[in-house]
C-alpha cells in the first residue's frame, strides 16, 4: 500500500475536504477516510462493508470480475495442482514458499500436535448425542484455551506461534470426534505416520473392528478441498475473526468466533445447499423441469452450486474441483448413486445451455466439493465442519498478521441512527 499523491474531494455544505488515495499492490484505489469524521463530524455509510476496505492484508488477492484468486501471489490453480495442503499452510502463514528442510520441519510440527487433551474427550459428552457437528466445534475449539494456557498471549511471539501449529494440526482431529460422537462411534486417535488428509479420513471413518485405509485418490480429493478453501480474503467469518481480535481476545476465541460465523447457511453452507438442491432434483429425468423452473424469472427456485457472489466470470477453484470430483466419481462410480448421476447429468446440462452461458453461471467450488464428500461417505452435516477445518489456516494468517500489525485498534463500526430523539422518562401509572 501507498501513498498515490492524489487525493479525492468531497463537499458537503459548500465545504471541501481532500481524502487521500492510498494505492493497492493489485486492485482499485482506496479512499482513505480515517479523519473524515473528525474534520467533517460525518461518517461513511456502507452496509454489509461491501465497498469499504476494513484492513491492508499481503495474504489473499481476489479479483472476481477476472476470476483471479491469488495466495501470497501465487495461482490457486498452481497451488492445488502442484502442491498440497500444508505447504500452502506454511505460505500462508510465513509469506513463502518453503525450502525442503522448512516444509519437513513445519509438517513434523504439525503432525506432532494432532493430538487433543484427553480430559477434552469428557468435554464432549455435554454435548446431546444429536448435536450438530458445527455446534460441538464451536464449544470445543473455544474452550481449546481452558486447556492450553500455554499459548493465549497474544503478545508473546512464540505463543502465538504456538498456538496457530495446534489449531492447525489439532482441528482435523476435533471435526472428526464431532463426527464420530454424533454417529454413536468410538473416537479415533490420530496417526502420525499418515499425510495430513489421509490421517483425517482414517479418523472419521474407521471403527473399532475394521481399519479404514484411505485411497490415494480420495485422500488427494481432500488435501485438494483443504487447499481450495484455504483463505478467501477479506470474508464474513475472517471479518469475524479479525474483529474478535482487535479486543485482544485469545486465539482460540477468535477461531471459534469464526467458525460460529461459518456456520451460517449464507456462508460455510452453500456446498451443503447445493447437494441438498440435487436431492430435491432426485433423478435425472427431472433436471429439464429443474432447469425451466431455475430460468423462470416468476418462481423463486434457485439452482444452488451455480455462479458465485464474487466471482463474476468463473471460479478459478472450481476447475480443480471438477478434476478431483471426476477422479472421485470414476474411483467409486455413481451408478448406485441416484444423487451423483444428477450431479454429473446437471453439469453436463448446464454448461451447454446458452442460459447459463450467457449469464457465467458455471458450476462453482461448492458445487463440486458437496458432489465430492457425498461420494466419499460424509453426511451434508459434516460438510461445513471441513470447511471450517479447511479455512482455519486462512483465520489464522489474518489473525497473526492484524496482531502483529502495530497500528491495529479495537474494531468499531459506526452506524446510521434511525431511532428516537431525546424524551424524558414516563412513570408506568401515567403511561
Amino acid at each position: 500500500m501507498s501513498d498515490t499523491n492524489k487525493t479525492a474531494t468531497l463537499t458537503i455544505d459548500g465545504k471541501s475536504y481532500d481524502l487521500p488515495i492510498l494505492s493497492p499492490s493489485a486492485g482499485p484505489d482506496v479512499i482513505d477516510i480515517r479523519k473524515l469524521y473528525g474534520q467533517a463530524d460525518v461518517f461513511t455509510y456502507d452496509p454489509g462493508f461491501t465497498s469499504t476496505a476494513s484492513c491492508d492484508s499481503s495474504i489473499t488477492y481476489i479479483d472476481g470480475e477476472e476470476g483471479v484468486l491469488l495466495h501470497r501471489g501465487y495461482p490457486i490453480d498452481q497451488l492445488a495442482g502442484k502442491s498440497h495442503f500444508l505447504e500452502v499452510c506454511y505460505l500462508l502463514l510465513y509469506g513463502e514458499l518453503p525450502s525442503s528442510a522448512q516444509l519437513e520441519d513445519f509438517e513434523k510440527r504439525v503432525t506432532m500436535h494432532t493430538m487433543v487433551h484427553e480430559q477434552m474427550h469428557r468435554f464432549f459428552t455435554g454435548f446431546r448425542r444429536d448435536a450438530h457437528p458445527m455446534a460441538v466445534m464451536v464449544g470445543v475449539v473455544g474452550a481449546m484455551s481452558a486447556f492450553y494456557h500455554d499459548s493465549t498471549d497474544i503478545h508473546d511471539p512464540w505463543q502465538r506461534e504456538v498456538a496457530s501449529i495446534r489449531l492447525i494440526a489439532k482441528m482435523p482431529t476435533i471435526a472428526a470426534m464431532a463426527y464420530k460422537y454424533n454417529i454413536g462411534q468410538p473416537f479415533v486417535y490420530p496417526r502420525n505416520d499418515l499425510d495430513y488428509a489421509s490421517n483425517f479420513l482414517r479418523m472419521c471413518f474407521s471403527v473399532p473392528a475394521e481399519e479404514y485405509v484411505p485411497d490415494p485418490i480420495l485422500s488427494r480429493a481432500m488435501d485438494r478441498i483443504f487447499t481450495l478453501h484455504a483463505d478467501h480474503e477479506q470474508n464474513a467469518s475472517t471479518s469475524t475473526v479479525r474483529l474478535a481480535s482487535s479486543s485482544g481476545a485469545n486465539p482460540f476465541a477468535c477461531i471459534a468466533a469464526g467458525i460460529a460465523c461459518l456456520w451460517g447457511p449464507a456462508h460455510g453452507g452453500a456446498n451443503q445447499a447445493a447437494l441438498e438442491c440435487l436431492k430435491e432434483i432426485g433423478s435425472v429425468d427431472r433436471i429439464p423441469e429443474f432447469i425451466a423452473k431455475a430460468k423462470d424469472p416468476d418462481d423463486n427456485f434457485r439452482l444452488m452450486g451455480f455462479g458465485h457472489r464474487v466471482y463474476k466470470n468463473f471460479d478459478p477453484r472450481a476447475k480443480v474441483m471438477k478434476q478431483s470430483a471426476d477422479e472421485v466419481l470414476d474411483l467409486l462410480g455413481v451408478e448406485n448413486n441416484p444423487i451423483l448421476a444428477v450431479a454429473k447429468e446437471l453439469e453436463k446440462q448446464a454448461l451447454e445451455d446458452e442460459y447459463f452461458i450467457k449469464r457465467k453461471l458455471f458450476p462453482n467450488v461448492d458445487f463440486y466439493s458437496g458432489i465430492i464428500l457425498e461420494a466419499m461417505g460424509f453426511p451434508t452435516s459434516m460438510f461445513t465442519p471441513i470447511f471450517a477445518l479447511s479455512r482455519t489456516v486462512g483465520w489464522i494468517s489474518q489473525w497473526k498478521e492484524m496482531i502483529e500489525d502495530p497500528s491495529m485498534k479495537i474494531g468499531r463500526p459506526r452506524q446510521l441512527y434511525t431511532g428516537a430523539t431525546l424524551r424524558d422518562y414516563v412513570d408506568v401509572e401515567k403511561r
